[in-house]
């Protein structure tokens, strides 16, 4: 099966794994799953770090997505074009693209924002 994981997944999982739900350290630590991040989690993590909002360097990141042995998922225009049809439930702008991107992918999101959820046809893991 193939997830993507939230920012905030990615932080906890390579961070603080303890915070994790039991269902999502299951499915992060199923070999037979392949775990994504999407590179707008990249983009968030680097303006955060800049901003001082968030201790992730560009190396803690790469080291973080090998040890995880995640795939990076790019951005592409079908994922953009799926922002017309989201409601705006989410008022996050990083939080809205991974979402059109997983409803694009029609993948799962692992994440333990509770707003996910609202989106019709959006699967979420926790």
């Amino acid at each position: 099966m193939r997830v993507l994981l939230d920012t905030v997944t990615f932080l906890f999982a390579s961070d603080t794994p303890e915070r994790l739900s039991h269902r999502a350290r299951s499915v992060l630590g199923d070999s037979g799953n392949i775990r994504e991040l999407s590179v707008l989690s990249f983009s968030e993590i680097a303006l955060k770090n800049a901003l001082g909002k968030l201790a992730m360097d560009r190396e803690r990141a790469l080291v973080a997505v090998g040890d995880l042995q995640l795939q990076i998922l790019s951005y592409l225009p079908e994922h953009a074009l799926r922002l017309f049809d989201l409601p705006l439930h989410h008022k996050d702008p990083f939080d809205r693209q991974l979402i059109a991107q997983a409803l694009a992918e029609n993948i799962p999101v692992v994440t333990c924002d509770e707003r996910f959820a609202l989106y019709k046809g959006l699967r979420v893991i926790w």
